[in-house]
């Protein structure tokens, strides 16, 4: 490993720990992820992190002062909300499922239809949106708490702001990896991390069931889009990718989600309509709802109950098991 890669991993190992997310092993210095873009002008530093984590927290950051970001995205449930959609803070029902944020810093484009060309701009539109915030007035509300003040000027040289509001709460989803997975431990040797089904069901996933070609590792997971039949016959449609692209080929694809911790991440989907994950493969096995735009990749697989179940304990093995504990925040 070069000396740039050994530093890059030691900052990252530092701000895990600092935001909460310890490493399961002792031999943490291995990732099974590929080294993350980071923008250059918003480069992580460990207190970076520990101040997003604590923004992440804090209700100050929404309209109402009530909501969160950590509202609709817990740890325990996979940096999800176990809704099939979640409300803002206005109370109005959201249109996707709240998406995982586990890996999300590894991610090329964001928003389930990729409206968003990075996570700072997605932050930021969220923040807007999702906690009904006015970001100007939020600053001067952090501006005026002692702690925050003198954390944003230790850390960006200057008083709190939307823009470095969101440089510090992108620094800390970076920090949100699911890495080194029982399935990760495997591939690199040790053959008891995992059950004899789970390796079955990798099989299936890279031939049979060729989950492979639209979830790839390391990540399991892209910035490509699908269409894979949940909109259709719907009464109001969610267009999808084709919002974005204008494109008719893009009507009803949405983006592939990571399977890294998807254990803990249900309901499925965009929209949240599937409960299980067994549920979630059946569906996908069998080469999803029919549709005229539905991608050409998706058939059916013709998968027994036995290999349905096979595949998901290959899933259950991508969870990782990173520690977490929430901050204390002025």
């Amino acid at each position: 490993m070069s000396l740039i890669r050994c530093a890059v991993r030691l900052t990252w190992l530092l701000a895990a720990t600092l935001a909460g997310c310890a490493l399961p092993r002792s031999d943490a210095t291995w990732s099974a992820l590929p080294p993350m873009q980071v923008p250059a002008d918003n480069p992580i530093t460990p207190a970076k992190v520990a101040l997003g984590k604590q923004l992440f927290a804090h209700t100050r950051l929404s309209g109402s002062g009530k909501m969160a970001c950590q509202n609709c995205h817990y740890h325990q449930l996979g940096w999800t909300d176990a809704l099939a959609l979640s409300r803002r803070d206005d109370g109005v029902v959201n249109t996707c499922h709240t998406p995982t944020l586990y890996n999300v810093g590894h991610q090329t484009i964001w928003y389930w239809d990729g409206r968003s060309a990075t996570l700072e701009g997605q932050i930021l539109a969220a923040w807007r949106g999702q906690t009904g915030a006015d970001p100007a007035k939020v600053a001067a509300i952090l501006n005026a708490v002692p702690s925050y003040r003198s954390q944003f000027q230790s850390n960006f040289g200057s008083e709190a702001s939307s823009e470095i509001i969101v440089k510090a709460l992108a620094s800390f989803m970076r920090s949100l990896t699911s890495d080194q997975a029982p399935w990760d431990r495997y591939e690199r040797g040790d053959k008891g991390a995992v059950s004899a089904a789970a390796v079955e069901g990798h099989a299936l996933f890279t031939g049979k069931a060729r989950c492979h070609l639209c979830h790839a590792p390391p990540l399991y997971g892209g910035s490509n889009f699908f269409n894979i039949g949940l909109e259709h016959g719907k009464g109001k449609p969610d267009p999808g990718r084709f919002n974005v692209t204008r494109n008719e080929a893009d009507r009803g694809a949405f983006k592939t989600p990571t399977l890294r911790t998807v254990q803990r991440s249900g309901p499925y989907f965009h929209d949240g309509s599937v409960a299980s994950l067994k549920e979630a493969v059946r569906l996908m096995a069998s080469g999803g709802k029919p549709d005229p735009h539905k991608a050409a990749l998706l058939q059916d697989t013709g998968l027994t109950e036995a290999e349905i179940d096979k595949l998901v304990a290959f899933l259950n093995s991508l969870t990782s098991t990173e520690s977490w504990q929430a901050p204390a925040v002025p």
